[in-house]
């Protein structure tokens, strides 16, 4: 690691601990060279994962666009805060550990509504109506017998 001051290469850590929010370590570092100090953070290269639209373009995976369709969703329903980030950290967690650099929209919104659908199914159908840009109301009733059928298959 290159010195702040003089841009030596040579230094040797002092102290390594942790961020307080786990995500980094901060390490106290002394030049060799000059004998000043100075903090380096270290932590996990972030690769960028791109999604694809509809329309074909191509835009960066957006974690606050996850949690506001989620919130939208939510309104005025008994979920939590803290639920719902567990939902968006979900969703960001899996698309993440598919390894694949570029995710189609639809799979994005499929792993939301996974997620609604065992958490609030008022938030969930909220969701789909958005997401599957219902046409007519008979659209509608098709997905709500989806989720009857599927509610009487666990039981």
């Amino acid at each position: 690691m290159k010195c702040w001051f003089c841009g030596c290469e040579d230094s040797k850590v002092i102290d390594s601990r942790s961020s307080e929010d786990g995500n980094s370590i901060r390490r106290r570092r002394e030049c060799l060279n000059c004998g000043k100090r100075f903090t380096t953070y270290e932590t996990i290269e972030d690769t960028p994962v791109l999604v694809i639209k509809n329309n074909g373009t191509r835009q960066a995976y957006d974690t606050a666009k996850v949690r506001n369709g989620i919130i939208k969703a939510c309104e005025k329903r008994p979920v939590s805060s803290a639920r719902i980030e567990a939902m968006v950290n979900s969703v960001t967690r899996t698309i993440y550990n598919t390894m694949d650099r570029e995710v189609p929209s639809h799979v994005i919104g499929e792993l939301v509504m996974e997620q609604l659908k065992d958490v609030d199914e008022v938030a969930y159908v909220r969701y789909a109506s958005v997401y599957r840009q219902f046409k007519d109301i008979s659209s509608f009733m098709d997905e709500l017998q989806k989720l009857m059928n599927s509610k009487d298959d666990n039981k």
